[in-house]
């Protein structure tokens, strides 16, 4: 079990996050591709079988991973065990048991309750991952809230991206769907990251290495503030060449802003 195990599990997963790890220096990748694929696994659980029991049980399995890495202890499973050593290297196991938690609305069909629900949602399965990472990479207490704030967009982004994949499955992804309340979503998320984004000269290109998985979410987001319908219609994307570029210019420039 080894941290390839997680970078290729990742690298499967997509070429955006996998790119954006390999941006970050080297001694972070030992907490970021743990992290990633930790997250990875945990989001595809609720939807790997019909029967909610089984969902359940799946997400059960990474509880009970995250309580044996907080006792020192590690499971022989290619994810679990390089987990266990970022936890021992310092990452909280708060935010990732947050996380797994977070997961039991997929597995449901109801909608979120209300907005306050569904940021809480944002911020348990992208703000606290962020948060956590960035707190094994020397960042303090003070810079929580802005990479919590990071998070949350980033995640907010992603998830916008998958709406229309979340209706087709016959979930109400989005408390209002309407075009003026999708603008207001992801003007809130765009001015979470605009604060956060202050903080990464600061933090230094280790500390602030788990904001490059957001790299994209605020060229996203204004997007969706432009134009709205984008998110209904499946059509918030990027260029692959500004993809790259982008990811490029924030690795090398961390006092660059958005």
């Amino acid at each position: 079990m080894s941290l390839q195990a997680c970078a290729d599990l990742v690298a499967r997963a997509g070429r955006e996050s996998f790119a954006a790890v390999m941006a970050a220096p080297v001694e972070a990748r030992r907490i970021l591709f743990p992290v990633q694929a930790f997250a990875l696994e945990v989001a595809r659980a609720p939807w790997a079988s019909e029967e909610p029991m089984i969902a359940q049980m799946r997400l059960q399995f990474w509880r009970d991973v995250l309580e044996e890495a907080e006792a020192g202890k590690a499971r022989a499973h290619e994810v679990a065990a390089p987990l266990a050593e970022a936890v021992a290297a310092g990452v909280p196991v708060a935010p990732l048991m947050a996380c797994v938690d977070a997961r039991e609305w997929d597995i449901g069909r109801e909608p979120f309750e209300n907005e306050a629900a569904f940021w809480d949602y944002l911020d348990a399965t992208g703000g606290g991952l962020v948060w956590a990472s960035a707190a094994a990479l020397g960042a303090g207490a003070e810079a929580e809230a802005g990479l919590r704030g990071w998070g949350r967009g980033a995640a907010l982004a992603r998830y916008f991206q998958a709406v229309p994949e979340l209706e087709s499955r016959g979930r109400v992804p989005l408390v209002d769907g309407r075009a003026e309340a999708v603008k207001a979503l992801a003007e809130q998320g765009l001015a979470g990251m605009t604060s956060a984004a202050v903080q990464r000269g600061a933090l230094g290109q280790v500390g602030s290495a788990p904001m490059l998985l957001g790299a994209m979410a605020p060229v996203l987001l204004r997007k969706a503030i432009s134009a709205p319908g984008r998110v209904a219609a499946g059509a918030l994307e990027m260029s692959e060449f500004r993809k790259r570029f982008r990811l490029m210019r924030m690795a090398a420039t961390p006092e660059w802003k958005m």
